[in-house]
């Protein structure tokens, strides 16, 4: 007898009624024969995805590898619906360029500039999230105080980038310069989607930047240079299936460079960790093709005046083309 079949059977079937037990529906779901139809098939659906799912989690941890996979909230997800969260990515100057002596590690935690982990929800806000992080860590560097700033002010306001269906870092770090800040996340609370501006809100900024630059692309040592001196916002391709299910370890999986997420460079509990140092000048994911930061000169938030003019950066920007989706 195959042990494992029948405990893989037993599971399915435990899970089948932990599931029907669970199932959240209304009077309008079953109010139809088609849609009580409609209401099965997609519960139906998402236990065949889930049980795809979780044969692939299996099948990557059995083997030799030197990270491991778990199942989680995206259990019930096909890779593409996962990929759809996240979102398509596509010159400035360098002032990290004179860094040297770069230390081993570095672990932005340790120096209090990194809040805790956020999740985006069911929202394409990846773009969001990064920027806000980014800009929180430099505002911590340069003025001590660590604020939680707003990732809804931008999803609402930030007319360049598109919501939950997308946007880009830099749009993002040029509208923040162009308002004059972020307000705090106390003030602008999260929502996961697409809301009207809040625009009073928005004209309570809490924390400002003075431009962004983009590290030069496909350098690893120069986003090395820069991860040395601030939290920096990557672009990467997260549409492999092992980052969907990534658990723990130095991830070293397959991924191709379609850069469709924003992430900012720190790990642990809700991060991750990427190989480096790989045959390949654009790094694992494509973490080198698009790495950008905020620039804050003072060691205080008072209001500068803004550009709203075609104002890019405090730098010249070279604009590069951007894929579709985020």
């Amino acid at each position: 007898m195959d042990t494992g079949k029948v405990i893989l059977v037993v599971f399915s079937v435990v899970l089948v009624f932990r599931l029907a037990q669970s199932f959240d529906y209304s009077e309008e779901d079953l109010a139809s024969e088609e849609r009580l139809w409609d209401f099965l098939t997609e519960k139906q659906k998402r236990f065949n995805v889930f049980k795809a799912n979780l044969k692939h989690v299996h099948k990557v941890n059995s083997k030799d590898k030197p990270y491991k996979l778990k199942l989680n909230r995206f259990a019930d997800m096909t890779n593409h619906e996962f990929l759809m969260l996240h979102g398509p990515r596509q010159g400035t100057g360098f002032i990290h360029e004179g860094t040297s002596n770069l230390p081993s590690s570095v672990d932005w935690r340790k120096n209090g500039a990194v809040t805790s982990i956020r999740d985006q929800g069911k929202c394409g806000s990846c773009w969001a999230f990064s920027t806000v992080a980014a800009v929180e860590g430099i505002n911590k560097i340069k003025t001590g105080e660590l604020v939680s700033l707003s990732e809804q002010e931008l999803v609402d306001c930030d007319s360049d980038n598109h919501g939950c269906d997308g946007g880009l870092m830099e749009d993002a770090f040029k509208f923040i310069k162009q308002i004059g800040g972020l307000t705090s996340e106390n003030s602008y609370p999260y929502r996961a989607k697409d809301e009207s501006c809040d625009s009073t809100k928005m004209n309570a900024p809490v924390v400002n930047i003075d431009g962004y630059e983009m590290v030069p692309e496909n350098d690893e040592n120069a986003l090395m240079k820069a991860v040395a001196n601030q939290p920096v916002a990557i672009a990467m391709d997260a549409g492999g299936k092992d980052l969907q299910f990534f658990s723990e370890g130095v991830f070293t999986g397959d991924c191709g460079t379609e850069l469709n997420h924003g992430a900012e460079s720190r790990w642990n509990e809700g991060y991750i960790r990427m190989q480096r140092g790989i045959d390949a000048e654009e790094g694992l994911c494509g973490v080198t093709l698009e790495a950008s930061y905020p620039v804050k000169l003072r060691s205080d938030n008072k209001k500068a005046p803004s550009r709203r003019d075609g104002d890019q950066s405090i730098w010249p920007n070279k604009r590069v083309d951007h894929l579709t989706h985020v």
